[in-house]
């Protein structure tokens, strides 16, 4: 059984194993003109989708993930379930694996999904929790290396919040073997526990960005946050404008996992621009979770 809860827990071969699987998994359903493949290796088989966080990326990449491999999604809101009235994780792990082949859980508290694996007999994906976002991630690795060839030995930039996605980041550069700066606000830094040799941190956007093939950022208040203002304040330094993609690569790229907010963590010119590649980031969530699906089920 393979669980998919974050990027270290995952061997770098098998990473890139999905990765691989993902690019020919949308070769093959571009050349079907979104046809259903005639492969279908989730045939008769279940995915429940619980959904603590609201989502939009995340439900339709993920249901129609499912459809095109021929499986059956079943979207539950913890609104609706007995979860949200007080069924602990461990029960409704024990019951959804009687009934399905995998489970998805976007949540908050990083805990409910430890606690959902341990107690589950099928395999458990992270589609989001306040501490990582590693699906995110594998589609950054898949737009990436698109655009801008294999990741190994590149260099990328993160600018903003030190959230899930900035953890996530750090553990594949460890992964996939490249170098990320890091650079936050000093109140806003991310997790220690996620740095490692490939990351470095600092307050200085400018001297993140410089060099990078690719810059990241990500919305200022996620959901939970309470600090609103205090976060716009501090961030403020940090929005990605023209100018500061100009002390990136010449070739550079710019990332961002949606929602944005324009005119605050990036301006419209930035996002909207030619170096933008947030659409194909968004469309490949479909295929890097596909291939995250087959790899936890043992299809390829």
């Amino acid at each position: 059984m393979r669980h998919f809860l974050d990027l270290c827990a995952v061997e770098p071969a098998e990473l890139r194993a999905i990765v691989e699987q993902a690019k020919t998994w949308k070769a093959e359903h571009k050349q079907a003109g979104h046809k259903r493949q005639e492969s279908l290796p989730l045939k008769g088989r279940a995915v429940a989708m619980i959904f603590e966080k609201s989502s939009t990326r995340t439900r339709v990449s993920f249901e129609r993930g499912i459809q095109q491999l021929g499986g059956q999604a079943i979207v539950l809101s913890t609104s609706d379930m007995q979860m949200g009235r007080g069924e602990t994780a461990s029960d409704t792990a024990k019951v959804l694996s009687r009934y399905c082949d995998a489970i998805m859980i976007r949540t908050f508290g990083h805990d409910v999904l430890v606690e959902l694996a341990a107690a589950a007999t099928i395999p458990v994906i992270n589609g989001l929790t306040d501490r990582s976002h590693p699906c995110q991630v594998m589609a950054d690795v898949l737009t990436f290396e698109e655009h801008c060839g294999p990741i190994a030995g590149q260099r990328l930039a993160y600018v903003g919040d030190g959230n899930n996605m900035a953890h996530s980041l750090m553990e594949a550069a460890q992964q996939f073997d490249f170098e990320l700066a890091v650079a936050t606000p000093e109140q806003l830094a991310p997790d220690c526990s996620f740095l490692n040799d490939q990351v470095t941190l600092t307050q200085d956007p400018n001297l993140a960005v410089h060099g990078a093939r690719a810059v990241i950022t990500d919305t200022w208040v996620s959901m939970g946050d309470k600090d609103a203002q205090v976060r716009h304040n501090l961030l403020k330094p940090y929005q990605v404008t023209t100018d500061l993609m100009d002390k990136a690569a010449e070739d550079a790229i710019f990332m961002h996992c949606l929602p944005a907010h324009r005119e605050e963590e990036v301006t419209g010119e930035v996002i909207d621009g030619p170096q933008s590649v947030v659409f194909d980031e968004a469309e490949n969530r479909l295929h890097a979770q596909k291939a995250i699906l087959g790899w936890c089920l043992n299809v390829f």
